[in-house]
């Protein structure tokens, strides 16, 4: 699919708006074991907004600080109209970790954003500017169909495992908890604590960032479907953890 070339592409532009930081040559876990937020507030020891630059490509905006937001004990993030002079018509929202994690359980309450053209995402990443291969696990929503989530993971930048599961309710209506069981042989991901699929196939191994974002697509439509241009638009997050074996 061009989507997936697409997204080997754009995941290598996402390296120039990351900060790097020190090398990292295993799993071993860079911050405590257990770690949960209940999105009170913006956790500055767990947590960074992104701001200021853009993946390019298929994302068609610009990630600002102002567009995470918490409120109500959750955070939203949303799509707008960009007015702050970016190269992209819309501001997005992205939220993610300072340390890298390893081997364990990630799991995020959420509802995501019904929205044609928009993704929501709970994920983990690494790579060159960690001075890492780039190895990613994905949870992502496409707003075209909020009755479904596809999971995802890169392992060396090798991707195209993509696995749309059908859920059985519209997940945009209530929370749900969404997971995935990280381990050296095997990736299992949960819906509301049930296991509905599992990978063993070249499973990545380096520590990343736990990562959430909200985006408008271009390009796209086949896979995200047609974006409106309506703002706007938005996805919550009640909590998040991740445990270590």
């Amino acid at each position: 699919m061009l989507k997936k070339k697409l997204k080997n592409s754009i995941f290598a532009v996402l390296t120039l708006g990351i900060l790097a930081s020190a090398s990292l040559v295993s799993t071993k876990v860079f911050a405590s074991t257990n770690v949960t937020d209940n999105f009170d507030f913006y956790n500055t020891n767990l947590w960074t907004k992104s701001d200021g630059w853009t993946n390019g490509g298929m994302f068609n905006c610009t990630w600002r600080a102002s567009n995470v937001n918490f409120n109500g004990g959750a955070m939203a993030l949303s799509v707008t109209k960009d007015t702050q002079g970016g190269t992209k018509p819309y501001a997005g929202g992205e939220y993610r970790s300072v340390n890298r994690y390893g081997y364990g359980i990630y799991q995020v309450n959420m509802k995501p954003a019904a929205h044609s053209g928009i993704d929501s995402s709970f994920f983990t990443y690494t790579g060159p500017s960690d001075n890492n291969p780039w190895d990613e696990i994905d949870i992502e929503f496409l707003g075209k169909n909020t009755s479904e989530v596809q999971f995802n993971y890169f392992t060396n930048g090798v991707g195209n495992h993509e696995h749309l599961y059908q859920l059985g309710f519209d997940a945009s209506k209530s929370y749900h908890t969404y997971a995935f069981n990280w381990q050296p042989t095997y990736i299992a991901w949960l819906v509301d604590g049930r296991e509905v699929y599992r990978a063993t196939n070249n499973i990545p191994s380096h520590a990343g960032r736990i990562m959430m974002n909200l985006w408008p697509g271009i390009g796209e439509d086949d896979w995200l479907g047609p974006y409106d241009g309506v703002t706007p638009v938005y996805a919550y997050y009640n909590w998040a953890s991740y445990t270590s074996n």
